[in-house]
């Protein structure tokens, strides 16, 4: 094979198809960028001035499923898949080439295991990969150890997600289906490579944690135990005794909400941290904006070329959007949220058919906005979040014993999230 040339993608189509991954604090990007029939690793620098993109071409083109992760150092970490070796390397430029560091491989042995880069780790400077296999999945460091390729923790069970807890990089969140049991979120500590249950609102429900935000404890889960059968998203604080709550606002007909952002920094106020979703209905893809004080979904329309699902929040409440287009091979959108409007319920929601009403439940629907219908509704103030659905028959995190893993060397103890559960309030709401 040969090297192909590097052009600018020639429909946003092309690039929704590359993805896309940032660093946690947002000041790099990567992708693998579409350069004709081939693809290559490129690199997005955005905390300057503008945004611009440096191409990490190698000596041939890669396969569309390889994956790129950018480290707070410029360098992009890159895993292939040559036969079933999976190799890592960091990229970076040099000059008018691409430099090269190999870092090691791993070998799955297991046939059936699959192996993919964890969403970037807080702090930038390592990278971390997950092997799911038949019967159990592993926690590998790719990148940012000392010797290679190092087996941090076992997890029985099949797992997926990935989603970090804290500032440390210390403890990761996964989802995990035990043979023949429903889907439950466990803790993976990878200093003492122990695994601790986090997340359990039914004994039978399918319970998945989509994303965290470790400043004020944030969690935006799915579950199909307030309707079983279908799962709903919903929203909880890492520790707090209130039961989580399934908002109707985020039930969305013929459409698929996926929450992909969080904004940080709100240390004592998790209701009012701004969410970006990633809504995709019958005719296309948008970006909600949503907060679980509000009781409304702000739609914007999606950039021109938006690589879609990928963006931050700034900690002051800025919507940063990537984008790639033939005039704009490296952009970044800041649409402009009005929250005034989607907290008054005064602006147009967006929905499969168009533009429709408030977004609010019809009279027919069992749940209004968390209250069952025909009950009384309690005046709130319009910072105050949304009362608790209940979901009949929750019951809370049950004790598992931990499961030892591969042993690490020690390091400083961390704070051990505390379990998320459906507490016995009912309808209460205490602020």
């Amino acid at each position: 094979m040969t090297a192909c040339a590097i052009e600018p993608p020639s429909t946003g189509a092309e690039a929704e198809g590359s993805g896309c991954a940032l660093t946690v604090d947002g000041t790099y990007a990567a992708r693998l960028a579409p350069a004709g029939n081939c693809w290559f690793p490129e690199r997005w620098t955005l905390d300057g001035p503008e945004p611009y993109a440096v191409p990490l071409p190698g000596d041939q083109p890669e396969e569309p499923g390889t994956e790129v992760q950018p480290l707070t150092d410029g360098r992009v970490l890159i895993h292939r898949l040559i036969e079933r070796r999976h190799a890592f390397s960091l990229l970076y430029p040099t000059g008018p080439g691409t430099g090269e560091l190999p870092l090691g491989s791993v070998e799955c042995a297991e046939p059936g295991t699959r192996l993919t880069l964890l969403p970037p780790a807080p702090g930038g400077t390592r990278a971390y990969a997950l092997a799911t296999g038949p019967h159990s999945s592993t926690v590998w460091l790719v990148a940012g150890g000392a010797f290679g390729p190092e087996r941090l923790a076992e997890v029985p069970g099949r797992c997926s997600g990935g989603v970090w807890l804290d500032r440390a990089g210390r403890m990761l969140a996964l989802d995990r289906r035990p043979a023949g049991g429903p889907v439950k979120t466990v803790v993976v500590d990878l200093a003492r490579a122990e695994v601790s249950p986090l997340l359990q609102i039914a004994a039978d429900s399918d319970d998945r944690l989509l994303l965290a935000d470790p400043d004020s404890g944030l969690l935006l889960l799915s579950s199909d135990a307030p309707s079983p059968g279908q799962e709903r998203l919903g929203w909880g604080v890492l520790g707090s005794t209130l039961p989580v709550r399934f908002p109707e606002s985020l039930r969305l007909p013929e459409c698929v909400v996926t929450p992909f952002a969080i904004q940080p920094g709100q240390i004592l106020t998790p209701e009012n941290c701004a969410v970006a979703l990633r809504i995709d209905g019958p005719l296309g893809s948008w970006v909600g904006a949503w907060r679980p004080a509000g009781r409304r979904v702000s739609h914007l329309p999606a950039p021109e070329g938006w690589l879609p699902g990928t963006g931050l929040w700034t900690p002051d409440g800025v919507l940063r959007l990537p984008y790639a287009t033939r005039e704009t091979p490296c952009g970044v959108a800041e649409p402009t949220v009005d929250w005034g409007e989607a907290a008054a319920g005064s602006g147009t929601a967006v929905t499969a058919g168009g533009t429709g009403g408030s977004g609010e439940a019809g009279p027919e629907g069992p749940v209004r906005d968390g209250t069952a219908d025909g009950a009384p509704e309690a005046p709130r103030r319009p910072t105050e979040p949304d009362p608790p659905e209940p979901v009949e028959h929750a019951a809370p995190v049950v004790p598992e014993p931990v499961e030892q893993a591969a042993p690490v060397v020690p390091q400083p103890v961390a704070a051990r999230p505390v379990p998320l559960q459906q507490a016995p309030l009912g309808r209460l709401v205490t602020n």
